[in-house]
């Protein structure tokens, strides 16, 4: 593969501006995407919302600057992790200080087990059909809160409308993904979002009112809302570090995904580094009770679009996110992307998700993909969803300490998929 720019090259100022906005343009959808969605799941008002999309900025921005200078150092965006989007849902009763608690508690976890050596044993629980259920998991437990949004009963607008508004921005998104290559294909998301706000406010006009809500929005302090007192739920910690485990996963394959591609030399330390900084990242996250982030995999098709592998050119990137964390009128304008369009557009992602998870089951496999395979992979499936369609009143009947793991899919489907594969039926290679 040939680059115009290294790893550890600089870039020209002008040259290094115009990458940095492109990498803001993969980094920020995320941000807006995901954290509209938590919030939402804690009933913010449109003044919490704001100020909670503040915060990932701000946290974001400075993960993806200490990812670059002290850890991984590679060309990788920080974003919030769905991973713990599903532990936020599985554990909204608890409140958001048990929520973030655990966070801050997963984040420590991490951070010991990376820097004590111990996660390369852990790494080999996770199997290629154990990772595999963790990502197909992922997007079969969302869809109830993308129905929520894409129905949006709280707008004077038809349920119908909505849903066949977000049906054709669905369909729209997939055929300009085929349509598009390189840094077009890569920034999809950012072009998404802005059409599909455009055309929502064509279809919709009368929506644009809320938009007036803004002026009467007094900006908060990002440090309003820290994580204070700690709050601990055993059940719901335990919960998390299920979360965790597959969110350290997520972060390895990212990690070596661009390492391999750069053919890095001393991949295990940045492996190392790069986890070690996720979960401090982590613990900040859950101090500022927000939702943590995690290294996405999107980096190597933006490298090879743009030939550009620099990671100095991911600091304007850093900056912009920064940028707009302190300034709450532009959070408040990107904030007021209607519920139908993140639905939509997280559907679309889930979608991706999916054919993630189906190309990991089925690649790279000396022996072939094998009957015990799609049976470790479907029935951990299986379970984890029958987990959400458990009633409250089964659920009711467990320990307290039990409510959180008994109530989280991600959680059952997991630990079914280790039991399966690694005690129940033959156990395969993990990912090294």
């Amino acid at each position: 593969m040939k680059l115009d720019y290294t790893l550890d090259q600089k870039v020209p100022l002008i040259k290094s501006v115009l990458f940095g906005i492109q990498w803001a343009a993969v980094l920020i959808p995320s941000i807006i995407i995901l954290g509209e969605v938590a919030a939402g799941v804690h009933l913010l008002d449109a003044s919490g919302q704001i100020h909670y999309i503040r915060i990932l900025l701000l946290v974001c921005g400075v993960t993806l600057l200490c990812q670059i200078l002290w850890g991984h150092k590679l060309p990788l965006i920080p974003g919030p992790s769905a991973v713990l989007l599903i532990g936020i849902i599985a554990g909204r009763n608890a409140g958001n200080d048990a929520i973030y608690t655990s966070i801050m508690i997963g984040g420590l976890l991490i951070v010991l087990l990376s820097a004590s050596g111990l996660f390369r044993f852990l790494r080999n629980l996770f199997t290629v059909n154990v990772i595999t259920v963790v990502l197909l998991l992922i997007a079969f437990l969302l869809p109830p809160t993308i129905v929520d949004l894409i129905l949006d009963n709280q707008t004077g607008i038809r349920a119908l409308d909505n849903l066949f508004f977000a049906l054709a921005l669905i369909l729209l998104t997939f055929l300009f993904y085929r349509l598009l290559k390189g840094i077009w294909r890569s920034t999809l998301i950012i072009w998404a979002v802005v059409a599909g706000v455009l055309l929502y406010y064509m279809f919709f006009p009368g929506e644009l009112k809320e938009i007036d809500t803004l002026k009467n929005i007094a900006p908060e302090s990002l440090f309003d809302h820290i994580t204070f007192p700690l709050s601990l739920e055993p059940g719901l910690i335990l919960s998390f570090i299920f979360c965790f485990i597959a969110l350290s996963v997520n972060d390895l394959g990212s990690i070596q995904s661009v390492n391999e591609l750069l053919e890095i030399k001393d991949q295990n330390k940045r492996i190392t580094r790069g986890i070690f900084m996720t979960g401090i990242a982590n613990i900040l996250s859950g101090f500022m009770g927000v939702i943590g982030p995690v290294n996405y995999s999107l980096s190597p098709g933006i490298i090879i679009s743009t030939g550009c592998a620099s990671r100095f050119s991911l600091i304007p990137a850093a900056f912009i996110s920064l940028l707009l964390a302190l300034l709450p009128a532009a959070t408040g304008i990107i904030a007021m992307t209607p519920p139908v369009v993140i639905g939509a557009l997280m559907a679309y992602m889930m979608g991706t998700q999916i054919a993630s998870g189906l190309m990991l089951a089925v690649k790279d496999r000396s022996e072939g993909f094998q009957y015990e395979d799609a049976l470790v992979i479907g029935a951990s499936i299986f379970l984890g969803l029958i987990t959400v369609f458990l009633p409250e009143q089964i659920i009711s009947l467990f320990h307290p300490t039990l409510k959180p793991l008994v109530g989280n899919g991600l959680v059952i489907g997991v630990l079914s998929a280790i039991i399966l594969e690694h005690v129940a039926l033959k156990k395969r290679s993990a990912i090294r």
